[in-house]
């Protein structure tokens, strides 16, 4: 079997009706050999001003008091009411309209951030990783076509190895405690090389797709104790490697794209299969793809005004899920290719929310950040000697409510490609992980980026956007991952340039997981950490109820310096943070610790499911998130 291509056998398993075949086909005939991954970056504020730090990993002190500054109120939604600051390449430091704000005070800091190394081996590279609701215990997985990892299966069955004799009695699948790290080992059985999935609406991870046998496959894993893998192979229309997997409004599934299908289908629920009729050809994935492709696991998120933002390559529209029309193109970003291999990244920034928020249309923006030029992979993968090209310096954003909306550009202190975007419990965007030079792919990368990034989405027109953090000392390239953890701490793992798991090489396979403590957790802003009193709050609530938060009572608290939010987590892999999403609630009343908020109107807005809402007091988040579920 060769890696990083489909089998003759699997190619013909799934057909394709009338013309789109022929151009399948066409697509397939440029296609090339390429590893995989996208990670681009993305960035958002910095709030905050010191402290000390003895990390064993950053030997650098930092010594000073923490103050308070009048932030300038912005917000990553904001609406402007005319078209001359949304233009390609001017940065919008501008006024906001009040009625979105972020924070009105919050905490300044120069404290840069410390490391910690969590635990030394995860015994699998962690490709793929998502947070799991309630249990807080953090699901990672690679890949089954290495038949190898670093941790064996505690005992029979053996995994049987397609088409062979053989088994495979190697872990490739494991729970890990974000507390303890204790791992539980899981079996899996079908291939999840590059997949995509999403939580539903009780916290269970919805799996699609990978590679050979796991292409077609949905899997599904309980939160519930003792939970192991159940799969469900032959359940997808079309195999999905490298695809993108969306959450609905109603809580159901699409998934979009992979190598050698442009295009979409739903999930079907559990124990269904699609037929090929069940499969919408999307031209939109054939006009953007490459000689060498820079299209896969294209960035979905679905927009407050219930259609799918789709950003493949370089181009992106607007989706109407439920009549499959394209409804709107934005302008093209410049600048190079942004999706797989060239892999930039993005995220969905805060969604904003008012007090009795009855607006017809909330406003949404994307921020997209890092890539390559189109050619980087063709440079490094086929090229000899390799070639690495710099990496994509820009960010650019953009509301996506807007029909007239452009991008709006700044450039990061440094290149990323293969990067994280990952949105802070206040909002900021931290952009993670990644190299310099090259592009997505097996060695295809040089240079990596050590330094997290924070990305200030609004400034006041004198201070820099972003902010260059304090480094890790492990490389973490194709195939790393994240997840934001309950005390807002950052999980950060992976890392896997190779085909298969090697250590006597540039960049071997990364098995160490660590901790990220970002610039809030400044240990001389520790006193505004706030302490949620799960007891006394709900967690659970219906789309526009009004519900309460307690907090311990303290010291003297303002509501003015109050922000809650919650946090859907993402399933991250090759730089695409999947269903990644942020809302700031708004506070109705707040009295002796009691916060009386309303939950978002509507399923565009927030779709079903488990967030982790975090109380933050002057830009700082409470010592530890509270899960919350909201119901369909």
């Amino acid at each position: 079997m060769e890696l990083g291509r489909q089998t003759d056998a699997y190619k013909r398993r799934r057909t394709l009706p009338g013309k789109l075949r022929q151009q399948i086909f066409d697509l397939k005939k440029k296609g090339v050999i390429m590893g995989n991954i996208r990670r681009g970056l993305i960035i958002l504020p910095l709030l905050f001003i010191y402290g000390s730090t003895h990390d064993l990993m950053l030997p650098i002190p930092f010594h000073g008091t923490a103050s308070l500054a009048v932030g300038d109120g912005g917000s990553a939604a904001h609406s402007h009411n005319d078209d001359s600051a949304s233009h390609a390449g001017k940065d919008d430091n501008g006024s906001s309209d009040p009625s979105f704000q972020i924070a009105a005070v919050e905490a300044q800091t120069t404290f840069k951030g410390s490391w910690e190394l969590f635990v030394e081996n995860a015994g699998v590279s962690a490709m793929h990783m998502v947070l799991l609701p309630k249990i807080d215990q953090a699901l990672m997985f690679d890949a089954t076509v290495w038949k190898i990892s670093k941790l064996k299966l505690p005992g029979p069955p053996c995994r049987k190895i397609e088409g062979t004799n053989r088994e495979d009695c190697w872990c490739h699948s494991i729970l890990m405690d974000v507390e303890t790290g204790n791992i539980r080992p899981l079996r899996i059985e079908h291939d999840t090389w590059c997949s995509s999935g999403a939580l539903d609406v009780n916290g269970r991870l919805i799996s699609t797709g990978g590679y050979n046998n796991g292409s077609d496959t949905v899997r599904i894993l309980d939160i519930a104790p003792n939970s192991e893998w159940i799969e469900y192979p032959d359940a997808l229309g079309n195999g999905r490697w490298y695809a993108t997997q969306v959450t609905l409004a109603d809580g159901r599934f699409m998934v979009f794209g992979g190598r050698g299908f442009p295009t979409y289908e739903f999930v079907p629920p559990q124990g269904q299969k699609n037929t090929r009729n069940e499969v919408h050809a999307f031209k939109f994935l054939v006009e953007t793809h490459d000689p060498v492709e820079n299209n896969l696991y294209p960035f979905v998120y679905l927009s407050t005004d219930g259609n799918l933002f789709i950003f493949a390559n370089n181009r992106s529209i607007l989706l109407n899920p439920n009549n499959h029309q394209i409804v709107h193109e934005f302008p093209v970003l410049p600048n190079g290719a942004r999706n797989y291999p060239a892999s930039g990244s993005s995220c969905l920034l805060p969604i904003i929310l008012n007090p009795n928020d009855n607006r017809k249309l909330i406003p949404a923006e994307v921020l997209v950040c890092g890539g390559a030029p189109h050619d980087a992979f063709d440079k490094a993968e086929l090229q000899r000697p390799k070639v690495f090209l710099p990496g994509n310096t820009d960010c650019a954003r953009m509301d996506i409510t807007k029909r007239n909306g452009k991008w709006k550009i700044t450039n990061m202190p440094s290149a990323r490609v293969m990067g994280d975007a990952v949105v802070l419990p206040t909002g900021d965007v931290l952009l993670i992980n990644g190299a310099k030079s090259g592009s997505a792919g097996w060695d295809d990368a040089r240079d990596p980026n050590l330094n997290p990034v924070l990305y200030k989405f609004k400034g006041d027109g004198i201070g820099s956007k972003f902010t260059v953090m304090n480094p890790s000392n492990i490389p973490r390239l194709y195939h790393s991952s994240f997840a934001v953890l309950p005390d807002s701490k950052i999980l950060i793992a992976g890392s896997n340039a190779n085909p298969g798991y090697m250590d006597n090489v540039l960049f071997p396979t990364e098995l160490r997981v660590e901790k990220f403590s970002p610039h809030y957790l400044d240990p001389n802003l520790a006193q505004f950490r706030q302490e949620i009193v799960v007891e006394q709050s709900d967690n659970q609530v219906k789309f526009g109820q009004k519900f309460k938060v307690q907090i311990g009572e303290g010291s003297a608290i303002e509501q003015a310096k109050l922000q809650v939010t919650i946090y859907s987590p993402p399933f991250t892999t090759h730089g695409i943070s999947m269903n990644q999403r942020l809302i700031q609630l708004g506070i109705q009343e707040f009295n002796n610790g009691k916060i009386v908020l309303q939950a978002p109107m509507n399923g565009n807005i927030a779709p079903p499911g488990y967030y982790m809402l975090f109380v933050n007091y002057n830009g700082v988040p409470c010592r530890r998130s509270m899960w919350i579920q909201i119901l369909p």
